[in-house]
């Protein structure tokens, strides 16, 4: 193989690589905003805690 041809393949390589990485970055950087949101939106849950006390039953 030439220096050319050898020059070409690794510029290649390394492009894809490059490309990989940004796009598993873009992925990391959506789930941390997607998990801040739910973060976020759990802390402004209103809770009652009667919920769920009592049971009636009428026959």
């Amino acid at each position: 193989m030439d220096i050319g041809a050898l020059s070409i393949v690794t510029s290649q390589s390394r492009v894809q690589e490059l490309a990989g990485i940004s796009v598993m970055k873009m992925a990391m950087d959506t789930g941390k905003e997607t998990a801040a949101q739910m973060t976020e939106m759990l802390k402004n849950v209103a809770v009652d805690t009667n919920v769920g006390q009592h049971l009636d039953v009428m026959a």
